[in-house]
């Protein structure tokens, strides 16, 4: 990924910092907050001395006082203080923005009591990347020891601190799991303070990342930080399918963004009226199926229709007025008025009967039909009567090429070649004649039985490969 600050090759095109999108130029962080005041830079008299810490690429964050001895501003590197040792992170935010992110997260000044130690130096980052490297291979072993246990648990991240002393393991599980044992076996295998610290499906699914159906990364990898609850009931108003697969998201709940427009939805359902799911015609009962709230039309089907294949589309205000009317004991004729009515058959008389789209007149539905009958009837009469004036032609000019045949089949050469029949080294049979009579089929054409080879040797070899060698040259010429 590449961004403004990033360095560019002869091409034009950007390197990329390999920081795969957690850049510190604020364009491509994840979890990033935009420190717009201190890219201004603006003289602040009264310099609020509280910054807010993103550590491990934005998968967590904390408030630290920010002494004026440390120099640190937006995006350099420090070391902080922790309860055991110390640990490196990014600073995210300065100044005023500060005390709106505090009253954000309903933290007080007087709960920061950690400070910021001084600026990272080369050695500090390089411990870094020792402890970032170590956390894939701990992962693993702590999945395998979990499961060896039997505990009903997932480690889904696990994040070292800087100065590789303490690891925090974050998991999820549906009850309550007891990691007594647990802890013991981490102590023994990884030899650094262990911390368990249980954390949701979605806050699981924010740490590690990833794709959504829309083709962007996840909100709550990249922006969204707090996780209200959403129901089935935002995805009714908005007229969507219950189809749990669609509307749950990576991490098995549902979509958080199904609660973006659930507001807009919210009003524009105020307008339809209420109460109006069965409406009764003298065509029979309306059941309605479905709701356009953006173009106000609502469309029902009758119950006398059990496919329920033929909607009708009414619109708020005709629903509204129908409503009023079953309310005093009238029953319209349809759900339809007369002008809507008038309307939809000056359109079906205006349409033409059929459409030229591919450049090929296709007929109607009922025109097809009549011209599909009268096949059927003129092929029944074929059968009924078989001596049609083609089939009389047919016939009178059958025998006439037949005797065509037969002369041309006379006067032409016959070929003999002695050769067919007998294997290699055999001697032609005398009793057996020259020219054999040629069969004549029941039509009267002459059938050729034998087949003329041009090329004798090759029908040899062919003999030869299939049958054998055969010494006894009698057997030759009962074949």
């Amino acid at each position: 990924m590449g961004c403004s600050t990033c360095s560019v090759d002869k091409s034009g095109t950007p390197k990329g910092c390999g920081d795969k999108g957690h850049c510190s130029s604020g364009s491509c962080n994840k979890m990033n907050t935009y420190d717009w005041i201190s890219v201004k830079d603006l003289h602040d008299p009264s310099e609020y001395h509280f910054v807010e810490v993103s550590f491990k690429k934005g998968a967590h964050k904390d408030f630290f006082k920010n002494n004026p001895g440390t120099q640190a501003v937006t995006g350099d590197m420090v070391v902080v203080e922790t309860s055991s040792g110390y640990d490196i992170g990014r600073i995210s935010l300065s100044g005023d923005l500060v005390r709106l992110q505090m009253k954000k997260k309903f933290t007080t000044e007087e709960n920061v009591t950690q400070s910021i130690i001084r600026k990272a130096n080369e050695r500090d980052l390089e411990k870094l990347e020792e402890a970032r490297r170590l956390e894939k291979n701990a992962m693993v072993k702590a999945r395998v020891i979990a499961r060896s246990l039997g505990l009903d648990m997932k480690v889904g991240d696990v994040e070292f601190q800087g100065d590789k002393k303490k690891a925090t393991f974050y998991y999820t599980a549906e009850g309550r799991v007891d990691f007594r044992e647990l802890v013991k076996e981490y102590v023994k295998e990884f030899r650094v303070k262990i911390e368990m610290r249980q954390i949701g499906a979605r806050q699981e699914s924010a740490r590690i990342g990833g794709i959504g159906s829309c083709g962007r990364e996840l909100c709550c990898s990249t922006w969204l930080s707090d996780f209200k609850s959403v129901n089935t009931g935002a995805a009714r108003y908005q007229s969507t399918s219950i189809n749990q697969t669609k509307l749950s998201g990576q991490c098995g709940r549902l979509k958080c963004c199904l609660n973006y427009e659930l507001d807009m939805y919210m009003e524009a359902v105020k307008d339809f009226p209420d109460d109006v799911d069965v409406l009764k015609t003298k065509l029979g009962n309306a059941s309605l199926i479905k709701t356009d709230i953006f173009k106000g039309i609502m469309y029902y089907a009758y119950d006398n229709d059990r496919a329920r294949a033929n909607f009708v589309s009414v619109t708020k205000d005709r629903v509204r007025e129908i409503k009023k009317m079953n309310i005093q004991g009238i029953i319209p004729e349809e759900l339809l008025d007369k002008e809507t009515l008038a309307q939809i058959k000056e359109e079906q008389e205006n349409t033409p009967d059929y459409e030229d789209v591919t450049g090929q007149i296709e007929l109607p539905f009922e025109k097809r039909k009549k011209k599909s009958k009268s096949k059927r009837q003129q092929g029944q009469n074929k059968q009924n009567n078989p001596q049609t004036g083609d089939q009389k032609q047919a016939e009178v000019k059958k025998p006439d090429n037949q005797n065509k045949n037969q002369q041309q089949g006379q006067n032409r050469p016959q070929k003999t070649n002695p050769n067919i029949g007998n294997t290699a080294g055999s001697k032609p049979n005398p009793n057996q004649p020259a020219n054999p009579p040629i069969p004549k089929s029941d039509t009267g054409d002459a059938e050729s039985t034998s087949i003329q080879n041009p090329n004798p040797q090759k029908k040899k070899k062919f003999f030869k490969k299939k049958r054998g060698n055969n010494n006894n040259p009698n057997n030759s010429n009962n074949q």
